[in-house]
């Protein structure tokens, strides 16, 4: 059984350190004061996350259809359970690796 915690404080008391708020978070719920927390303005990204962001967008996955049998969808879900993966991030690790494997032999015939 999950130990219920005591509900927090509202206002929140003032923290000295992170480790102080960590501790008081261990051991306080704030579910109940949640929604009368003030909203913290949006953080400033640095020029080198950004960019990074960027190029990572630009390379995003495109969508396509492929038709599977329903037991070659199932025993994917399986294994990837087994992997804690998703089963169509599993998909794409094995088309990956088909891909790197194809080319391999491509250029050493």
């Amino acid at each position: 059984m999950e130990k219920q915690l005591p509900p927090a404080k509202t206002p929140l008391p003032r923290f000295r350190s992170g480790k102080e708020a960590a501790e008081y978070f261990e051991t306080h719920s704030v579910a109940a004061a949640w929604d009368g927390l003030p909203e913290s303005p949006p953080g400033k990204v640095s020029s080198a996350l950004g960019r990074q962001i960027r190029e990572r967008h630009g390379r995003a996955k495109t969508a396509i259809s492929i038709r599977l049998g329903a037991d070659q969808i199932g025993a994917a879900k399986e294994i990837a359970a087994q992997k804690s993966v998703g089963y169509q991030t599993q998909l794409r690790m094995w088309i990956a690796e088909g891909i790197r494997r194809e080319g391999k032999r491509g250029r050493a015939g």
